[in-house]
């Protein structure tokens, strides 16, 4: 076993014990249905710790990552539960598959779902109670089986007492949360993590890696 402790060599958990309690708990977790929210600053990995859980899951589907803040608001809601044929002018003529349907089986990480519309709130809400979707256009519900992880980087029980976020809604993504703690708080994992991420990058760029990882520790 490595004394770097790289798990399937994509996500680095570390020493410090908040760390060790986190990957005990998605251990727990990961072979469950219920919806994760995964939250801290940017930057902390929550990205990379919700495909973690994916490839530990079990699951057979697709990964399929959604930020709900980069999509314009005009869009998101035929990318989310797609279209059917018509239902709308500039839609393509076959219709489309929305990106929940697509990871029919596996994993839908809505990572900002704090930037989602409340109008597409509801929707959402609808879908993770009763696992099915419903495309734009159509009259007709589509089973999925899918399982949602979240991610935001905002408080997101504040932006409830705000209204900003449905309450109904949080408490549907809040069933197992996750609080991944800033590197300023874990700071006895640095080296490690810059020997992780060094040669994570000498092995995609086919470059020797002890070279290359003790000059950047140096």
């Amino acid at each position: 076993m490595s004394k770097f402790s790289i798990i399937n060599n994509n996500f680095y958990f570390g020493k410090t014990n908040q760390m060790k309690q986190i990957e005990k708990y998605i251990h727990q977790i990961a072979k469950l249905d219920g919806t994760i929210l995964l939250l801290g600053e940017s930057g902390t990995g929550k990205s990379s710790l919700a495909k973690h859980i994916h490839q530990i899951s079990g699951r057979k589907g697709e990964f399929v990552e959604i930020n709900c803040g980069a999509i314009p608001e005009a869009l998101i809601e035929s990318e989310l539960f797609g279209y059917t044929k018509g239902a709308f002018t500039g839609a393509l003529s076959k219709g489309k598959k929305g990106l929940i349907e697509c990871a029919d089986g596996g994993t839908v990480f809505l990572d900002e779902i704090a930037e989602l519309p409340l109008n597409l709130q509801v929707k959402l809400l609808d879908v993770i109670q009763n696992r099915r979707v419903k495309p734009i256009g159509s009259n007709e519900y589509i089973e999925v089986d899918v399982r949602f992880i979240c991610a935001t980087n905002k408080e997101i029980h504040e932006l409830v007492k705000q209204g900003m976020f449905r309450e109904d809604l949080y408490y549907r993504i809040n069933v197992f949360p996750i609080k991944l703690p800033a590197l300023r708080e874990r700071k006895e994992d640095l080296y490690d993590l810059i020997y992780f991420i060094t040669r994570e990058i000498c092995n995609k760029y086919g470059v020797p890696t002890k070279k290359n990882i003790e000059c950047c520790i140096l």
